[in-house]
């Protein structure tokens, strides 16, 4: 099939256009920059930003299938921002699906859209969106998911996968910032330090992209995940500050041991969002009120839901993907 892939040229994106190509799908990218080295893979790219409807046209005409991960990440940023590139831009994709008779459209959200402060323990696909969000970013993407759900009929079909915490070689944020903050003494453990958290090994993220797409198309009676969100995850839940500190031990930097209570975090992100908003400073606050939340708090989720209606089923464990990551990081 011809598959349009937004962010192609993104963390997770490179890794899903690669596996569409390898497989035999051809694949066109949209992004607002250039990216050579998609078309070196055998890529189409188009220029264009995706709250321009007529670059969303010219991209979708054509292609039977959308799978769509780009995004306004961060937690922090002028509000229209968010809603901009996570809420006009899905709409406006959405609606040159219909337009031009896609068939199939997987969007990438995120479990933050359920996340309201506190605990998520093996959470499944009931947990609620919350009445009020910490950030921007998880209510708009909430809002972008309610419409691509909404979206899902004989006409479009549709699927929202949440994977959480997407790490591995070549995460230009993640895990990046983590190591580059305990190398500088900044990192703190937020709460008691034995919250366990999913992350999900990129590879196994991009992979699910491509089981999503594939369910779709099964028959009514089949298991399928048209209207339905999933959280994707390696489905090895982790307590948090001991993955960090074995992997800060790996790269030969101090392990974190000092400790900053949750109430503590959660009061002074709530400060320098007051300050940064106040004085218009650039760059996001050193601490968030949802950073703060997430840090401390618990948030793993279910995978049977994913495993019965997509198929999917992680194939680099955390391990693995473990030695990966300290091998890319060590040969920079």
């Amino acid at each position: 099939m011809k598959v349009l892939v937004t962010g192609g040229g993104g963390f997770l994106g490179k890794h899903i256009v690669a596996r569409l190509l390898a497989r035999g799908d051809e694949v066109v990218s949209i992004a607002r920059s250039d990216y050579p080295e998609l078309r070196a893979l055998g890529a189409q790219t188009v220029r264009g930003d995706l709250a321009n409807m007529s670059a969303v046209e010219e991209a979708a005409e054509g292609v039977d299938a959308v799978i769509h991960t780009a995004a306004r990440v961060g937690m922090w940023g002028p509000r229209e921002d968010f809603v901009r590139v996570n809420i006009t831009a899905t709409q406006n994709l959405l609606a040159a699906s219909k337009k031009f008779g896609v068939r199939d459209f997987v969007f990438t959200s995120s479990p933050s859209v359920t996340f309201g402060g506190g605990d998520a323990v093996n959470a499944g696909q009931d947990e609620p969106y919350p009445e009020t969000f910490l950030a921007h970013y998880p209510e708009t993407k909430a809002q972008a998911e309610r419409h691509v759900l909404q979206a899902h009929g004989p006409q479009l079909r549709t699927t929202s996968l949440r994977p959480h915490l997407i790490w591995g070689p070549g995460d230009p944020h993640l895990i990046p910032r983590l190591v580059e903050r305990a190398r500088a003494g900044k990192l703190r453990i937020v709460g008691e330090g034995t919250n366990r958290v999913d992350i999900t090994y990129v590879d196994n993220a991009a992979q699910a992209h491509l089981d999503a797409l594939d369910a779709l198309a099964r028959p009514p009676e089949a298991p399928n995940p048209g209207g339905r969100a999933y959280f994707i995850s390696n489905d090895e839940p982790v307590e948090l500050w001991p993955w960090i500190n074995a992997l800060l031990e790996r790269l030969g930097i101090d392990p974190v041991t000092k400790k900053l209570s949750q109430k503590a975090a959660y009061r002074a992100g709530a400060a320098m969002e007051a300050t940064w908003k106040t004085l218009r400073l650039g760059g996001e606050p050193p601490m968030t009120r949802f950073v703060a939340s997430q840090l401390a708090t618990s948030h793993w989720y279910d995978m049977a839901p994913a495993r019965r209606d997509l198929g999917y089923a992680p194939h680099v464990t955390m391990a693995q993907g473990l030695e990966r990551l300290i091998e890319s990081m060590e040969s920079v």
